[in-house]
């Protein structure tokens, strides 16, 4: 068999015993399964991350690149660019403070904002948000069947009073909700400074626009929201920010820790050393 085949007999009984081995990955190839089936929406990055933190995986994130590219474990990667807001030409738009920067050091250094729509049997409902730079936190959002500056402010305010912020940099597209009076004044009553995307680029609030994707790709698109009214929608979108996204979800940029994690270990770190 083996002048048949070309291959010669040591190489054969190499080949034969090999087979008779249990395969060395089984172990986290199962583990990594687990995590997919549990998280659909984890791709190796995260899987590797999350291995990492919760299960003492020491290994290079290669193996699991190689083992999610050999078992079709692969996420595909979606980019939607596309906001809601329109510009008011005739208002004065701040300078791009940001510049697409959105490192901070510390929490409530910048914040930025934006506005997305979800259709529901009800209309349209939109959902103004607020997302710190530092970890990913969702510091303040709001739902309306509107889409006023007053949606965009009251999401504001809820960030500034649940966490005591004051003197960040807001960041937004030039839409008319955030060049409005009231919107302008109330950043001034906290001093925050307001920075303003350049005119049709969305990269300069990439990360925004990531959020609501992520929003949008593993809870919005998993039901037909449309069929559903709008008091149900509103329930599906505050659980999937409170309580899986800010508490429970792997975040790539915070090295794997969720957001309100992330700020915890800041805040502990911060804290005076005993003696």
């Amino acid at each position: 068999m083996c002048k048949v085949l070309q291959v010669s007999e040591a190489g054969y009984y190499k080949w034969s015993r090999r087979q008779s081995k249990p395969y060395k990955y089984d172990e986290l190839l199962a583990k990594i399964r687990q995590i997919r089936a549990d998280n659909p929406d984890y791709g190796a990055h995260r899987i590797y991350l999350y291995l990492r933190l919760y299960q003492g995986y020491t290994g290079s994130y290669y193996i699991i690149l190689k083992l999610c590219k050999t078992h079709n474990l692969m996420l595909k990667k979606k980019h939607n660019c596309r906001g809601i807001t329109k510009a008011d030409l005739a208002a004065q738009a701040s300078a791009n403070l940001i510049k697409q920067d959105f490192s901070a050091a510390s929490p409530n250094q910048k914040w930025l904002g934006d506005i997305t729509e979800i259709p529901t049997a009800d209309g349209k409902l939109y959902l103004a948000a607020v997302l710190d730079c530092f970890d990913g936190t969702i510091v303040g959002f709001k739902m309306a069947n509107h889409m006023r500056a007053e949606l965009c402010v009251e999401a504001f305010t809820s960030g500034v009073k649940r966490y005591q912020a004051y003197g960040m940099i807001f960041h937004s597209d030039r839409g008319s909700q955030y060049t409005s009076r009231i919107y302008r004044q109330t950043l001034a009553q906290h001093g925050a400074k307001q920075s303003m995307s350049s005119t049709g680029k969305c990269y300069d609030n990439a990360r925004m626009e990531s959020f609501f994707a992520t929003l949008k790709k593993e809870s919005i698109y998993k039901f037909r929201s449309e069929t559903m009214s709008m008091e149900k929608v509103k329930s599906i979108v505050f659980r999937f920010i409170e309580t899986y996204y800010n508490r429970k979800r792997i975040y790539t940029p915070n090295g794997g820790y969720p957001p309100l994690m992330m700020r915890s270990n800041y805040y502990q770190r911060s804290l005076p050393q005993a003696v």
